[in-house]
């Protein structure tokens, strides 16, 4: 009965705020999944840069220490790339003004063994095994800004409790998938994925809902058409976060059988798995509040 929070922030003046809203969201939805959690944040100044791309690596120890790491990078990269490690919390990020595909090709020559969980140009991702505001904690969440963020603690279902089996699952630039449920024919799409030369780095029923997204998206797909079609596909219940560089969209399975609550104001968009998450949001007495519609897609834009 994993725990979802979600938070878009239409209006910038609020960026700075981000961080700190989420967290007293995340802090609502810990008894839902207290054994792991994972963050995404958008536009984090720190974190992220405009024009730079950023993997995000699980886990804050690798093969090499970050000065070695940056190092190897530089002698695989242009001079003029501008080439960073930075260790937060549990999380390893690598930065470089590189192609997000370039970069990660040299983090992959570089630290074979190492699972990259985030990447783009605006998303950094942290997950890890623990207490989810422990972990958010760690991670520094609540000093965060941003223009979205996500959130998710996990009681696992279908596969261990393992760091890389946390959600989010961030398969493809910028995109970021959190999910509430399970899906009972996972195996069979991964096969079908593999198939078409898709890699995956667990056995995470999320990860292959992730993964048929991204796939739908290069396909041409826009979010809204990639979303419908997983529901067509898909058997199993569950709720879905999905975010982007710039927007954000959720849906429930045909029967809705996982909770979902929406917020939204001429300031942002907030989605929680519980109201609570949402009751100490600002101008949440005025807001529109409604749960989504059973196999509706919702979408919103910055």
């Amino acid at each position: 009965m994993c725990g979802i929070a979600a938070l878009q922030l239409r209006n910038p003046l609020l960026h700075s705020q981000m961080g700190s809203l989420l967290s007293s969201m995340l802090c609502q939805i810990v008894d839902r999944g207290p054994d792991s959690a994972g963050l995404a944040v958008y536009d984090t100044p720190g974190l992220v840069s405009g024009s730079t791309s950023t993997l995000s690596l699980l886990g804050r120890e690798q093969a090499l220490p970050a000065a070695g790491i940056a190092a190897a990078l530089e002698s695989l990269l242009p001079a003029s790339a501008g080439t960073a490690v930075k260790v937060v919390g549990d999380t390893t990020f690598v930065s470089s003004a590189v192609d997000t595909e370039l970069l990660a090709k040299a983090v992959r020559e570089t630290l074979p063994e190492s699972t990259i969980i985030g990447r783009g140009e605006h998303v950094a991702v942290m997950k890890s095994v623990g207490h989810p505001m422990e972990i958010a904690a760690e991670h520094g969440l609540e000093a965060m800004s941003g223009s979205q963020g996500l959130s998710h603690t996990r009681m696992a279902t279908e596969s261990a409790v393992t760091a890389g089996g946390s959600h989010p699952f961030s398969v493809a630039d910028d995109l970021c998938l959190v999910h509430n449920g399970s899906f009972s024919n996972h195996a069979t799409i991964r096969r079908d994925l593999l198939r078409d030369g898709v890699v995956f780095d667990s056995d995470n029923d999320t990860e292959v809902g992730a993964r048929y997204i991204a796939s739908r998206l290069k396909q041409g797909d826009t979010l809204e058409e990639a979303l419908t079609n997983l529901g067509e596909v898909f058997d199993g219940f569950y709720t879905l976060v999905v975010t982007t560089a710039d927007s954000m969209a959720v849906v429930r399975d045909p029967i809705a059988c996982k909770p979902a609550i929406i917020a939204e104001t001429a300031d942002y968009v907030a989605m929680a798995s519980e109201y609570r998450a949402l009751a100490s949001l600002p101008g949440i007495d005025t807001a529109r509040i409604f749960e989504p519609e059973p196999g509706k897609v919702y979408t919103w834009s910055l």
